[in-house]
């Protein structure tokens, strides 16, 4: 059996422009990476498809869809806020984004793949159901996380959401939804400014806020202080992670100190929740991470704990 990494050219269209940190680069660098990796033949390249009209609206309002849709321009960008930037690719992008989480979703459970990556850009987890934020224009995370319940049944889905931002779409969209458990760590005070309030703000939403300079030692003691036990005490049936990784200590954009063995030991963890409480049914999808070279190792590093290799 193999990962799939779920991918399409339409994703690297989207152009915020010259000096945006969410650069087509950042796909392209990751790309490069697992395709040379020492586990490059345990990797199943797969073509995301187009996401729906129909699995956009298991997350968003018919509201958000239609401006999106109507903002997308045919030439030159638009501005959706100071960070959220279109270009005549983005909306093909983030389409093909939205397809590749509920492929990755489709494929776990029809047995294709034991795990799956979704490469894919814009990045997700800021966009609420009613608006684009942060780079963000649907979160795909989200549209997954009600897929695998609107077609396959699952009950209990749990995301665990380590870009060094905090969630704060996601955290929304799943506020009244007891069935998802989200947890997120992140650090704080930060942008968006949300995830701060406590620990644990409902039994289903957990925030982890971190200050600025924790390192690799203090965000294990944390992940298995406070991650691992409540995903065992949710017992999900299938695991989604928010892959950012910008809580690398060389990100540009933020000021945590992990390595690329850190996100190894990551998804270690979640591999082996996976492993015990839903036959290793794990979906990850690409969020943050800006250091081109920082993000591609640590893609790689994280990956290679799904196929039982070490890559760093």
């Amino acid at each position: 059996m193999t990962i799939a990494v779920f991918h399409h050219a339409d994703c690297l269209a989207h152009d915020p422009g010259a000096g945006h940190p969410e650069s087509p680069a950042r796909l392209s660098s990751v790309l490069s990476a697992l395709k040379t990796c020492d586990f490059a033949d345990r990797l199943a390249f797969v073509e995301a498809p187009l996401g729906t009209r129909d699995q956009v609206l298991l997350a968003h309002t018919e509201a958000h869809l239609r401006d999106i849709e109507a903002n997308a321009p045919t030439r030159s960008r638009i501005a959706l806020d100071p960070d959220t930037i279109m270009s005549p690719g983005s909306l093909q992008a983030a389409l093909r984004a939205v397809g590749a989480a509920c492929a990755a979703v489709d494929g776990i459970v029809a047995g294709k793949h034991t795990a799956a990556f979704c490469a894919t850009r814009p990045p997700g987890h800021h966009a609420p159901s009613n608006r684009a934020m942060g780079f963000c224009l649907f979160n795909q995370i989200a549209v997954a996380a009600r897929h695998a319940h609107a077609q396959h049944g699952f009950e209990r889905v749990a995301i665990v959401d380590f870009d060094v931002h905090h969630g704060n779409g996601t955290e929304a969209i799943f506020a009244r939804d007891s069935n998802v458990l989200y947890i997120s760590t992140h650090q704080w005070p930060f942008y968006p400014g949300t995830g701060e309030a406590s620990r644990s703000v409902t039994e289903h939403i957990l925030n982890l806020p971190l200050e600025a300079g924790t390192d690799g030692t203090r965000y294990r003691r944390i992940f298995e202080h406070y991650v691992i036990p409540a995903l065992l005490a949710h017992g999900p049936e299938f695991i989604l992670v928010s892959a950012g990784f910008d809580a690398h200590r060389d990100d540009p954009l933020a000021n945590l100190g992990l390595t690329a063995a850190d996100y190894r030991w990551i998804g270690e963890q979640i591999a082996t929740v996976a492993q015990n409480s839903c036959e290793g049914r794990v979906v990850s999808v690409l969020e943050g991470g800006y250091n081109l070279e920082a993000l591609a190792e640590s893609c790689v590093s994280y990956l290679s704990a799904f196929v039982g290799q070490s890559a760093v």
